[in-house]
C-alpha cells in the first residue's frame, strides 16, 4: 500500500521478493490479493439508484419481510441485540449469494477502503514497517514533513502524543489512525534512535502527502525503459504519462510495462493508459450487463506517445481488473506481447452506491470483455469460497510452473485484430509463459522474511554506514557493492537471535538469492526505488525472461503475427 505509507511481510515492499519466495509468502499474499479484488473495482460512480421496476411485487414482499423480521428481534427476542451489526451481517450474507465482487462496505470501514485509491493524503509521511511488535521508519516520503522534521530510516516509534505504540500489537489500521490527520494539525512523536541514549521528541506538523502507484520507472539499458505501475489510482495516468515522456527523452524505443501484482482501480486510468500504445480508433473494452442501461464501448480516441515501439507487458496472478484492461487490450490489438503468467480474472464491474447510513453498496452492473470478445471474469459458479481459492487451485494444479492446458480449447478460442490465437477461460493468457523460479527458494529464506530479518539488518548496515552510501552514485554502488561472505555470517546471527534455526543446505541454496535481495534492500534505504527495483532485477527471472524476447515484441509492432 502506499498510504502513510505501510509496507508490512505481506505488503508491497515484499512484492518482488514474492515472485521468488513459493508456497509460504505466496499463501501470506492470497488474502491480500482476494481482499484487493473484492474491494478495489472499477468505480465508475453512482448518485442515485432506482429499485428495478422488472419485479416490483417481488422486491417488495422481501423487503416486508426482512423489515419484520428485524423489528421482532429488536422488540422480543430474549436476549439485548446490537440490531445495526445484525443488519450489516444479513446483508453480507446476502451479497454472497451474488458474485464475489459485490460487497458492502459499513460506514466505519468506507475510509480505509477508498483511501488506496486515493491521489494524495494528508499526515505526517512516512513508510513504515511493523516488526517485532515495534513501528519501524523504512523512509520519510521524499518533501513531506517528516523528512523536513529530521526522521530517519531506522528510527523506532515509542509513543504518539504520549501514548505508547510500541508491545501493544498495534496494527496498520492503528498506526495511520494516529499518524494521518488533518493539513495543519500536529502530532508529537516519540522516537528510539540507534547510538542515541535517551529517545528523542519531535513535534510534526502534518500536511497533505502525495502517494504514487508508478512504483519507479528507468532505462535498463541505452534503448529499452522500464515502468511498474503497482495500481490505478487518481493520479495514475499522470504519473504512468510522466515517466513515459522522460524515458522517451533518454531515447527509449523499447518498453517493459510491469503490471503484476497490480489489483486494478479506475477504469478510466486504465483506458487512458492503453490508448498511448494503440493507434486510430480501435476498441480498447467493452462492457455488458442486464438491458443496455450499463453497456458501454471505449475506444482510442487520442495520438498516443508510444504508438509505434516495441512494448512487452508483464503480468501474473496478481494482476486483476483494471490491469487485466490494459493488456487484454493491447494483446487483441496486436500491439503488445504479454508475459508472465495467467492474470487473476476479474471482469465484473462494480457501481458504488452511498447509503444513507454512510455505508456503501458495491454492486456488479456489468462483465468486462476485451475487444476480440473474451470475458475477463474466471468462473464462480461453485461459489464464493471456491472462488476465493483459485489462486490456491492454481498453485496445488502447478499452473505457476506449466500452462493449464484445460484452458486451451476450442471453445475458449478467440482471435485478435490480425489473426492471432488468444484463449478466454478468465483472465489474460500470457503470449510467453514463464514459469515461476523456485531453484533458490528455500524454507529458511522464507523464515528470514518472515521474521523480517533481511529488512532489520538492511535497515542497520545502511544506518551504520549512511555517510558513505550518501557519497556513492547509485551507478557507482551497483556496479561495485558487492555483500561479503562477512555480511551472509552477521545475516544468519542476526536470524539465530530472532529464533530462526539454521539449515546449512538451504542457506548455501539460496545464497546469492539472499546476497542480490540484501543489496536490493540496502539500496532501497540509499536510493529509493530508483535503487531498489534494478538491483533487485538482476534476480527477477520473469524480468529477465521478459528482455529476450523483444524479437517478438519488435514483428508485432511492425505489423508481424
Amino acid at each position: 500500500m502506499s498510504e502513510e505509507v505501510n509496507h508490512t511481510p505481506q505488503g508491497e515492499e515484499n512484492k518482488p521478493q514474492d515472485q521468488k519466495q513459493g508456497n509460504s509468502l505466496f499463501q501470506v499474499r492470497l488474502p491480500l490479493f482476494i481482499a484487493m479484488a473484492l474491494t478495489v473495482g472499477v468505480l465508475i460512480g453512482a448518485n442515485t439508484f432506482s429499485p428495478s421496476t422488472t419485479n416490483p411485487q417481488s422486491t417488495a414482499k422481501g423487503y416486508l419481510k426482512f423489515r419484520d423480521i428485524l423489528s421482532y428481534i429488536d422488540r422480543d427476542y430474549v436476549d439485548t441485540v446490537n440490531i445495526e451489526e445484525l443488519s450489516d451481517y444479513a446483508i453480507t450474507k446476502m451479497l454472497e449469494k451474488l458474485d464475489p465482487h459485490t460487497s458492502y462496505i459499513p460506514a466505519d470501514e468506507l475510509a480505509m477502503a477508498r483511501s488506496y485509491l486515493e491521489g494524495d493524503f494528508e499526515g505526517i509521511g512516512v513508510e513504515f514497517n511493523i516488526f517485532n511488535d515495534t513501528i519501524y521508519v523504512i523512509t520519510p516520503l521524499s518533501g513531506g514533513p517528516s523528512e523536513a522534521a529530521g526522521i530517519q530510516a531506522g528510527d523506532k516509534i515509542l509513543k504518539v502524543d504520549g501514548e505508547n505504540v510500541a508491545g501493544i500489537k498495534i496494527t496498520n489500521e492503528g498506526v495511520f489512525k494516529r499518524l494521518r490527520g488533518p493539513k495543519g494539525t500536529k502530532v508529537n512523536l516519540t522516537i528510539q534512535r540507534t547510538g542515541t541514549k535517551k529517545p528523542l521528541n519531535f513535534a510534526i506538523q502534518r500536511s497533505k502527502i502525495p502517494t504514487v502507484s508508478v512504483d519507479v520507472h528507468y532505462m535498463v539499458n541505452h534503448n529499452t525503459g522500464y515502468i511498474k505501475v503497482s495500481r490505478f489510482a487518481a493520479d495514475t495516468f499522470e504519473e504512468f504519462h510522466q515517466a513515459l515522456m522522460d524515458l522517451k527523452k533518454k531515447g527509449m524505443h523499447q518498453l517493459i510495462l510491469d503490471l503484476r501484482g497490480n489489483p486494478g482501480g479506475y477504469m478510466d486510468h486504465a483506458t487512458r493508459m492503453a490508448d498511448e500504445f494503440i493507434a486510430g480508433d480501435k476498441l480498447i473494452v467493452y462492457t455488458d450487463g442486464k438491458g443496455n442501461k450499463y453497456d458501454s464501448k471505449t475506444f482510442a480516441r487520442t495520438r498516443g506517445e508510444f504508438e509505434n515501439g516495441s512494448v512487452i507487458v508483464l503480468v501474473d496472478e496478481g494482476s486483476a481488473s483494471a490491469s487485466e484492461i490494459v493488456a487484454g487490450a493491447l494483446q487483441d490489438n496486436d500491439r503488445a506481447l504479454i508475459v508472465g503468467r495467467r492474470s487473476f480474472g476479474k471482469g465484473l464491474v462494480q457501481m458504488p452506491i452511498p447509503l444513507n447510513d454512510g455505508s456503501e453498496l458495491r454492486l456488479t452492473i456489468s462483465r468486462y470483455y476485451t475487444p476480440s470478445g473474451r470475458s475477463i471474469q474466471k468462473p464462480y459458479v461453485a461459489g464464493t469460497e471456491e472462488y476465493q481459492q483459485d489462486m490456491l487451485k492454481r498453485l496445488e494444479r502447478g499452473e505457476y510452473f506449466h500452462p493449464d492446458s484445460s484452458l486451451f480449447v476450442d471453445s475458449l478460442k478467440y482471435k485478435t485484430s490480425r489473426g492471432r490465437i488468444v484463449y478466454g477461460g478468465g483472465g489474460i493468457m500470457p503470449d510467453v509463459f514463464v514459469a515461476r523460479d523456485t531453484t533458490e527458494l528455500s524454507e529458511y529464506l522464507s523464515q528470514l522474511y518472515s521474521k523480517n530479518v533481511i529488512r532489520e539488518y538492511a535497515l542497520n548496515y545502511y544506518r551504520d554506514h549512511r555517510k558513505e552510501l550518501e557519497k556513492m552514485s547509485f551507478e557507482r554502488y551497483n556496479k561495485s557493492f558487492d555483500v561479503t561472505d562477512k555480511m551472509l555470517k552477521d545475516v544468519v546471527k542476526l536470524a539465530t537471535a530472532a529464533g530462526v534455526t539454521h539449515n546449512e543446505e538451504q542457506f548455501q541454496r539460496s545464497r546469492n538469492l539472499l546476497r542480490n535481495n540484501l543489496k536490493a534492500f540496502i539500496a532501497r534505504s540509499a536510493y529509493g526505488n530508483n535503487g531498489f527495483f534494478p538491483v533487485l532485477h538482476e534476480s527477477d527471472e520473469e524480468f529477465q525472461a521478459a528482455l529476450k524476447q523483444f524479437n517478438k515484441a519488435q514483428k508485432l509492432a511492425k505489423g508481424g503475427v
